[in-house]
């Protein structure tokens, strides 16, 4: 029987943080996963869920507008938000996921580049229109985690929307008893992600359709 794919991930990325290299174990999953020997367990070859029902429910119209995925894997995540029309740049910090979102997506409107959040580029600084972050700041250690959710902030432009999906877990729960990746977020930690002019509209927490016992935010901020 294939070992559990949370499990390979996990003890990739342990190897990665006993060398305290913390965001080297993407790379080395994607890798892995290329050559078969892994499965990158958030790949799941469409869109996510809580972002489909977000264009659902929003409809957002991209003419005219710029957008950045943040985290973007293998593209999955950015080509809806393309095919809203907006000029989407989507980056990972690992080459090879961003090698995997080119063969996906091979005829992509889409700016895939390979980028690290910790040490963006500096024209990226209140850039987009729309920011959409999935399952990146959870997938950091704690300790990295402040950094990572205000390097996501200064993306967003003025009048620009920021939207977030993380996994949830509850403002009680020691640090020191999550046993990441991930590492989901606090409510704290989701209402950090506002500051003075970047204001929260809209937290949802839901329950994943898979185990009604993990639960999920949905949250977006605006921008003045």
């Amino acid at each position: 029987m294939s070992e559990d794919p949370d499990v390979v991930s996990r003890r990739i990325a342990r190897e990665s943080l006993d060398r305290d290299d913390p965001t080297g174990w993407f790379e080395n999953l994607y890798a892995a996963a290329a050559d078969g020997s892994a499965v990158v367990p958030w790949d799941r070859g469409t869109a996510h869920q809580l972002l489909r029902e977000w264009v659902e429910e929003s409809e957002p119209d991209g003419a005219d507008k710029t957008a950045l995925v943040v985290g973007a894997g293998t593209g999955w995540d950015a080509e809806l938000i393309a095919d809203r029309g907006y000029d989407t740049t989507a980056f990972d910090i690992s080459p090879s996921a961003i090698e995997a979102a080119h063969r996906n997506h091979p005829d992509s409107r889409t700016h895939y580049r390979v980028a690290d959040l910790l040490a963006p580029p500096a024209a990226w600084h209140h850039a987009f229109d729309l920011v959409v972050e999935i399952y990146t700041v959870q997938a950091l250690p704690i300790t990295l985690q402040p950094e990572a959710v205000k390097q996501v902030t200064e993306f967003v432009a003025p009048g620009g929307t920021l939207l977030v999906i993380a996994a949830a877990r509850a403002d009680d729960q020691p640090d020191d008893a999550i046993e990441g990746p991930p590492w989901p977020l606090t409510r704290a930690t989701i209402e950090s992600f506002a500051t003075p002019d970047l204001h929260r509209i809209q937290l949802i927490q839901s329950p994943s359709p898979t185990d009604p016992s993990v639960l999920r935010w949905r949250a977006e901020y605006l921008r003045d």
